[in-house]
């Protein structure tokens, strides 16, 4: 895929990660559509990058796909890229009593079913576009994971669990389009400096920083966007799980 002539949706694109491959996609040369309920930040940064804001809930599944066909309008999407996502923290039995069901819920709804209710419905509009290139592609979704996926920590259960969600549908999903030229990869992020971790102090950032082998530091969100340009330009990634983490494992806790 060229990111100079691609049409990119990014759900929670108004900020941390998913801001950063806005910015990134923009600076390639793509049009970019930034999927949010944050408005405020999402139309700035659409004026920013010259694309386009959408609100979204993307726990409704009928609104996904209304969004991305209002995207797609009567040209393509070629990229569709999943960023949203919350991370609470809560133990299957805390202090309180019993993990609360709701908040459980509301992670999965989130993370994971949110997830795949844009990329179902991106590759429903992407399966009826012409393919491009030598291998006749005609999309690429990348969905965000997590390392918690498969070093969930103490205090991560519902997050864990939604992300582990997300790396296991990779490959299936990956195998259902095959046959239709659209590729879906997930990236797994280590220790970044999101906007959760951005209001922590500066010695707490330090030391998780520490925390990671090589390069021993938090990782930058435009790394994060980096990858994503990778994954969309390189037509062999596919049906994988990317580990951006600077070899970290976490621990328990």
């Amino acid at each position: 895929m060229d990111l100079n002539t691609c049409v990119a949706a990014i759900t929670g694109g108004a900020g941390g990660l998913g801001a950063a491959t806005a910015r990134h996609i923009a600076a390639a040369g793509g049009r970019v559509a930034i999927l949010d309920l944050d408005g405020d930040r999402g139309r700035a940064l659409a004026d920013e990058v010259g694309g386009t804001f959408h609100s979204l809930d993307v726990t409704d599944a009928a609104a996904c796909a209304d969004v991305l066909a209002e995207v797609a309008g009567d040209g393509r999407l070629d990229l569709m890229v999943n960023c949203a996502g919350i991370a609470p923290g809560a133990k299957t039995v805390g202090k309180h009593g019993a993990h609360d069901p709701a908040l459980f819920q509301k992670t999965i709804a989130i993370n994971l079913l949110g997830t795949f209710n844009c990329a179902s419905a991106a590759a429903a509009i992407m399966a009826r576009q012409d393919g491009r290139g030598p291998d006749a592609e005609r999309g690429v979704i990348v969905n965000t994971a997590s390392v918690a996926a498969f070093e969930g920590q103490i205090g991560q259960v519902a997050y864990a669990a939604s992300k582990g969600g997300v790396a296991g549908m990779t490959l299936p999903m990956a195998r259902d389009l095959a046959g239709l030229g659209i590729r879906v990869v997930a990236i797994a992020p280590g220790l970044f400096l999101t906007p959760m971790l951005e209001g922590l102090p500066q010695e707490v950032q330090d030391s998780l920083g520490a925390q990671v082998p090589y390069p021993s530091r938090l990782g930058k969100p435009a790394e994060f966007a980096m990858l994503v340009g990778q994954v969309a330009e390189n037509t062999m990634l596919n049906g994988t799980v990317l580990r951006l983490d600077g070899a970290i494992r976490m621990a328990p806790r």
